[in-house]
């Protein structure tokens, strides 16, 4: 017999339509997998317990999009807006001072930043200067133990030549070999994504050739689109949808500002759509587009997106997602001199879009994203008895409005535990720490440190 866990007596949330919610359940877990989920499940002597009592257990999150190396120059651009941030990032060269050894890092850092805040999941939405940018990048995903999809973008180098709407520069073929390399087998935490600039960011002709290459390699295709002041002008998810682009393996990133006629294009072709409220609403990307969506059946998934100008975590983006929605219908009720007499957005529905439809979004449905028998175990626990959560009265409004980063107790990828009682396991936090520190003086060093920063 192999491993065999038991998480006992939590109040399990399984996100499966088909086996609902329980007050009281056990997880058992075989050899990574979800065995069985339900009240008082029997096992033998040979099976580790972990009691789950005063615990609320969900699967774990799921990130759609998140520029991972970004955690080396974290909060760095607390007041930037999106030129800001393009400025810095891509044209103004920072970008194009990493070297291979600044991206390890910074992944590895990423990656555990979101382990810890329950994020079990997550695309990393890459963009690689050197062969060497992209092996190291991957090393660091593998060494932090995440569930992830390594989305392999254009350099920042030269940032330029590629990110314009002319620009004819295609994928870089080196993806073909990263896909040999690391990810010929679908068997494993890695998977490969493609993250392409798409037709606002490159040429029609580079944006159909990226798509089709990302089909060649069964690849997860990601790109940002359609939101800014150019998103409504550009009319993009028309001419895709038009030229039969549009598909399941298409992850489409904000997409704040198109017609409701491109939202239904986007619902009905099953394209996903990553949205990350916190930054769309600060960066002036436009208002999240979450009930724009939701109006036609689309299912939206939640994204971090940039740690330069926001925490790390799925809690705060739950809450900016649901208040914003529900912001924007208010106001539309208020504006007919009437009081809102129901919320449109529930909280079980955003809890769906930061788990099992995140995971349906990066082709990993089967896999996680719920807590189903014959799943991988993707888990986390949330300690119910913290001051901020107790007397739990609702644990879905628990979990999506009133947890945070502080409540994770464990969290389990594939049945591996990766933290325990409220601490990452077997990390040299030390040693992290001083390299993160060192790629970020080097990275300052070389660009200069951004306006409003100031490094400790």
């Amino acid at each position: 017999m192999g491993q065999r866990m038991l998480i006992q007596n939590g109040c399990v949330l399984t996100m499966d339509p088909a086996l609902g919610n329980f007050a009281s359940a056990d997880v058992l877990i075989e050899d990574g997998i979800i065995a069985q989920v339900g009240p008082n499940i029997e096992v033998g002597a040979e099976c580790e317990v972990v009691d789950a009592k005063g615990m609320i257990v969900i699967p774990g999150f799921v990130d759609t999009h998140r520029h991972v190396w970004e955690a080396v120059i974290r909060n760095a651009g607390a007041d930037w807006t999106l030129p800001t941030y393009l400025n810095h990032l891509y044209f103004g060269g920072l970008g194009g001072t990493l070297r291979p050894q600044d991206v390890y890092i910074g992944n590895l850092l990423g990656a555990l930043e979101a382990l810890d805040a329950g994020i079990t999941t997550l695309l990393d939405w890459s963009m690689i200067n050197s062969p060497e940018h992209a092996d190291e990048m991957v090393r660091g995903l593998q060494e932090a133990g995440i569930r992830a999809v390594f989305a392999y973008g254009t350099p920042l180098l030269n940032a330029g030549d590629f990110w314009h709407r002319e620009s004819t520069l295609k994928q870089s073929d080196d993806c073909v070999r990263l896909k040999k390399q690391y990810f010929s087998s679908d068997d494993q935490l890695l998977t490969l994504g493609l993250a392409i600039r798409g037709p606002e960011f490159s040429s029609w002709e580079a944006t159909v050739h990226d798509i089709e290459l990302a089909r060649e390699l069964g690849a997860v295709c990601s790109m940002h689109v359609g939101f800014g002041s150019w998103g409504a002008a550009d009319r993009s998810i028309q001419r895709m949808n038009n030229a039969g682009l549009l598909g399941p393996d298409l992850n489409l990133v904000h997409v704040n500002s198109i017609s409701d006629e491109e939202y239904k294009m986007i619902a009905d072709t099953g394209a996903s759509v990553s949205v990350t409220p916190e930054v769309e609403m600060m960066m002036g990307h436009g208002y999240p587009l979450t009930g724009k969506l939701t109006k036609y059946a689309g299912r939206p998934t939640l994204g971090i997106d940039v740690v330069t100008s926001t925490g790390g975590d799925m809690f705060a983006q739950m809450k900016f997602m649901i208040q914003a929605e529900r912001s924007r219908i208010n106001q539309t009720v208020l504006q007919r001199g009437e009081m809102p007499e129901r919320l449109p957005l529930t909280a079980r529905e955003v809890l769906e879009f930061a788990t099992i439809d995140g995971a349906k979004a990066l082709q990993l449905g089967n896999k996680v994203g719920s807590l189903s028998p014959g799943k991988q175990a993707d888990v986390v626990l949330i300690r119910a008895t913290d001051i901020n959560l107790s007397p739990v009265n609702d644990p879905i409004g628990a979990v999506v409005l009133s947890a945070h980063t502080g409540n994770v107790d464990s969290v389990f990828v594939a049945g591996k535990a990766v933290k325990r009682n409220g601490r990452l396991l077997d990390i040299d936090l030390e040693r992290i720490r001083s390299l993160a520190s060192s790629s970020r003086d080097y990275i300052f060093s070389q660009y200069g440190v951004p306006d409003g920063a100031w490094p400790l």
